[in-house]
């Protein structure tokens, strides 16, 4: 059977400390029939002259490659739009320029839309790392167990839409495996949110009726680095991520949910930022418990969701209470 092409998209801002790292994991695909795109957010650390270079000298591995720049940062969201829409083949597979593929991630993931072919937004394991890609700084593999919170075989895609509403159950990102056309239908990338791109995109494709697919076996290495947005101030009780994922949900999420939810949510929002304006902002334990005495016990909303919890047992309204 001859192999069909799959397009890799490599998504790089500042990335020339790890950059060559991830092109030699595409390079080394057991898959054969590889279309190769990079797409620059305008770094300023030499990424773009290592990638020129190391694509001039691989260029044969590949039917195509390209590389994409921009004159100004633009975002992650538009950094993915453009991996998207240049893009020639039916199926993409994305992937952060400090991060890998471990070998047979294309091969897995086509054997297993030829074996489900209904399947259009597909996820896997991934393996996470401190630093660098070494078995003595491997941390673990997520999931660790099949995540029937989101992927139970009898859920629809309504289903899964209701449950990400609630909270982004997708630990494993960096495995996104997607049909170009599932995106383009539902808008793309939304590129008012600039630095965080995959929630909102989760909740775009549940609910325009693209089910999300998983199989459980291993095919990306995560780095965990100082340097990633995700990854930096490890040791902070609240997150900067937090606030800027809080106003996404307003947007996309809270419209949908229940008013006690809604109520339960900006109440902890509001006492995380009491928090992080007065400077309490360490993972000492006698601010952990003093934040989730009044973030959580202290939260009248939270009580109700609760008792809510316990008397929702089937309806449309269900997999708010799972």
């Amino acid at each position: 059977m001859e192999s069909e092409l799959v397009s890799i998209g490599v998504a790089t801002y500042n990335s020339a400390e790890f950059v060559l790292e991830t092109l030699e994991s595409i390079k080394c695909q057991t898959y054969p029939a590889l279309e190769l795109i990079v797409s620059d957010d305008c770094s300023t650390d030499g990424t773009l002259s290592l990638v020129e270079e190391w694509l001039s000298e691989n260029k044969n591995r590949f039917t195509h490659t390209q590389l994409i720049t921009v004159p100004a940062n633009t975002g992650v969201s538009a950094n993915c739009n453009r991996l998207t829409n240049a893009a020639t083949s039916n199926w993409i597979k994305m992937i952060a320029g400090d991060d890998i593929l471990l070998p047979d991630c294309i091969a897995d993931n086509i054997d297993f839309i030829r074996k489900h072919p209904e399947s259009q937004v597909v996820f896997s394991q991934v393996r996470l790392y401190r630093g660098v890609f070494k078995e003595e700084s491997f941390v673990r593999t997520m999931p660790g167990n099949f995540p029937d919170n989101l992927m139970q075989k009898g859920y629809k895609a309504e289903d899964q839409f209701k449950l990400l509403l609630v909270s982004d159950r997708i630990n494993y990102t960096p495995t996104y495996f997607y049909n170009k056309k599932a995106v383009v239908d539902v808008g793309g990338y939304d590129e008012s949110f600039t630095r965080i791109e995959d929630y909102p995109m989760w909740l775009k494709l549940t609910r325009a009726g693209y089910k999300l697919s998983y199989f459980h076996k291993e095919t990306v290495g995560y780095r965990m680095h100082n340097k990633a947005l995700n990854n930096r101030d490890e040791q902070l009780l609240i997150k900067p991520q937090y606030f800027t994922l809080h106003k996404i949900r307003k947007q996309v999420a809270h419209p949908f949910l229940p008013w006690e939810m809604v109520a339960s949510e900006n109440f902890t929002y509001h006492v995380s930022k009491m928090f992080y304006r007065l400077g309490w902002n360490s993972e000492s334990v006698g601010l952990k418990r003093f934040y989730h005495l009044l973030a959580y016990y202290a939260n009248p909303f939270y009580y109700i969701y609760v008792a809510k919890k316990r008397l929702v047992k089937d309806g449309s309204k269900q997999y708010f209470y799972k």
